[in-house]
């Protein structure tokens, strides 16, 4: 198989995957055994490789056939942290049907103590969709808090929505969209500070392998010269590291700017 092929079937693999995690996601965080069949003998793949792939959902919180209970989709932190949680809004008094319609009404009308009642009824369903974000590198704590955040920013668009059956979906979708931006932050952040780690250890290997070459520091343009590395990133990666570069001539007092 040549590398164009194997690249091809490497991205229809993760294509496959990315396609499980969203149905999962939409379903509570499970896959049934006839979708995950489907995908696997569409990928025609070999028994080790589903194999894999049943790790990975696992690795991921995601349910075979069934849900996977709290304990089994949450870490040991996010699973003391739930209980807690929700130890807590049992406090809350319960509500029914018809009293969460007459508060939801009220509230739409623009009644501020019908809004934060109604914030409060919404908090045991902020939890619920934040363990559909688990396992996407965001603590559970912070999914709920950007939720509930989400739910009382909710609160002040009542007054646009026409019917109070609309609330439920409106506020879900509030709730889910704030999630994912928090998950797409964190992961970009992460994917920022790991390039400029990169840097940092690129720029400090090369200037050791060529300080050890010459028996000497080197200066920022020799090792630009050298290394194909640019003067600028060789600067920034000074900077980054708190110019603590022992092979750089003068990195620890140069000006980098």
């Amino acid at each position: 198989m040549d590398e164009a092929m194997m690249n091809a079937k490497e991205q229809e693999l993760l294509d496959a995957l990315a396609e499980l995690k969203e149905t999962a996601r939409i379903q509570g965080n499970m896959v049934s055994e006839e979708q995950l069949q489907e995908i696997l003998t569409a990928l025609q793949l070999r028994d080790d490789q589903k194999d894999l792939i049943t790790e990975y959902l696992k690795q991921n919180h995601i349910g075979i056939g069934e849900p996977l209970s709290d304990e089994e989709a949450l870490d040991e932190e996010d699973f003391h942290y739930l209980n807690a949680y929700m130890e807590e809004l049992k406090a809350l008094p319960p509500v029914t049907d018809g009293e969460k319609r007459a508060i939801t009404m009220s509230a739409m009308a623009g009644d501020a103590d019908a809004k934060a009642r109604l914030m409060e009824i919404y908090l045991p369903d902020v939890v619920e969709i934040a363990k559909l974000y688990t396992g996407q590198g965001v603590e559970l704590a912070d999914l709920i808090g950007e939720g509930n955040v989400a739910v009382a920013m909710g609160m002040e668009m009542m007054g646009a929505l026409e019917q109070p059956e609309e609330v439920e979906g409106a506020l879900g979708k509030i709730i889910m969209d704030a999630m994912e931006e928090l998950i797409e932050e964190e992961t970009g952040e992460r994917r920022k500070d790991d390039k400029i780690l990169k840097l940092v250890n690129r720029v400090d290997r090369a200037s050791e392998e060529l300080a050890s070459d010459l028996g000497r520091k080197v200066t920022v343009e020799e090792l630009a010269a050298e290394s194909g590395i640019s003067v600028e990133s060789i600067r920034k990666a000074i900077r980054i590291s708190a110019k603590h570069m022992e092979y750089i001539e003068g990195a620890d007092n140069a000006d980098t700017q």
